[in-house]
């Protein structure tokens, strides 16, 4: 969509990313920056790899940060810092800075059961008009592969975001 994209990795999500992923992203900070750059055929500098305590960058600050924010997956730590305030690293800030300056907050968990400290923190988020989106993919277009199924979510998070996208029909216009 040529937006501009700052990534925030928490500590978590890399482990995750090693984990669950093929993706291996250098440690070191330059050559990952180029290595996101290329392997998402990004435009130099659309795509900018920011650390936890980069205070100083774009999405800290109310005055220059972006208008939309998308924490996927989100801890359900992280969603309790945000629905409370605290902002101990980048990305909590970046969250806060989205609320104060009345932006789009989507917040996608995956955990499983709730608890009721969970539920109450996405139940305050969510009268601020924070997205609330488990990562719960429909299965109406028959997904042939974990591709499809995690397509459908990146689909809807697009969507979300007013972004166009064509990894996913919306459901009446697949039963056409």
């Amino acid at each position: 969509a040529n937006s501009q994209v700052y990534l925030l990795l928490s500590d978590a999500a890399k482990i995750v990313l090693a984990t669950e992923t093929d993706l291996a992203i250098p440690q070191d900070h330059q050559q990952a920056q180029a290595f996101l750059n290329s392997h998402f055929r990004a435009q130099e500098n659309q795509i900018q790899l920011l650390e936890k305590s980069d205070w100083f960058s774009a999405p800290a600050s109310g005055s220059s940060s972006p208008k939309q924010m998308v924490i996927c997956p989100c801890s359900m730590g992280t969603l309790s810092a945000i629905s409370h305030g605290a902002s101990n690293n980048l990305i909590e800030r970046a969250a806060d800075v989205i609320l104060k300056e009345r932006g789009q907050l989507l917040i996608a968990w995956r955990e499983s059961p709730l608890s009721p400290i969970h539920l109450e923190n996405m139940l305050s988020l969510s009268k601020l008009g924070v997205t609330i989106m488990p990562l719960a993919p429909g299965f109406y277009h028959k997904p042939q592969s974990l591709e499809d199924v995690i397509d459908f979510m990146v689909a809807r998070i697009l969507d979300h975001l007013n972004i166009d996208q064509s990894l996913v029909l919306p459901w009446m216009a697949e039963n056409k």
